[in-house]
């Protein structure tokens, strides 16, 4: 399910549901043989930094929150959980990079999906396990290297 939460969503893409679905069709194709539910929010600065500062202690706000499941059920398909994005950091990031914004979005939800289901960049080898697999899926969706001249600072989203 995509949910858009903020209409100047609408304004950056002209079908922001599609981008995602598609998006996250590719992650799941790549990782995930069983059937999954999850939900995908497009949202602003302001509810992203709440959701970050009050589930993670930062107050600020984020390009992407992945929440797993808080409960699942012992039948039907598997909740794989919650992406929740970020408008003006997708923005700003994606000007900032260079990026389409488009293809930064499908990258931060491919991002999201992978926490989801598992991968994590706290060290420099899963983090590099990660970012092989996005870039593997985002090239299947004709999107360039997202992290392809960022610092490394820059590189972890």
């Amino acid at each position: 399910m995509v949910r858009v939460d903020h209409t100047d969503w609408r304004a950056l893409l002209d079908d922001p549901e599609a981008v995602v679905e598609q998006a996250v069709l590719a992650a799941l194709d790549a990782l995930e043989p069983e059937a999954v539910e999850l939900s995908v929010v497009l949202a602003d600065d302001s509810a992203v930094r709440a959701l970050n500062r009050d589930h993670r202690g930062r107050d600020t706000p984020t390009n992407v929150l992945s929440f797993p499941p808080a409960f699942v059920p012992p039948a039907g398909p598997r909740p794989l959980g919650d992406v929740i994005l970020a408008l003006e950091t997708v923005q700003r990031e994606s000007a900032e990079q260079g990026k389409a914004a488009v293809d930064h979005l499908r990258h931060l939800v491919v991002h999201g999906v992978l926490h989801l289901s598992g991968y994590d960049h706290e060290t420099e080898t899963d983090a590099e396990e990660m970012e092989d697999l996005e870039r593997t899926i985002l090239a299947g969706l004709g999107v360039a290297d997202p992290y392809a001249d960022l610092p490394g600072d820059e590189r972890a989203a």
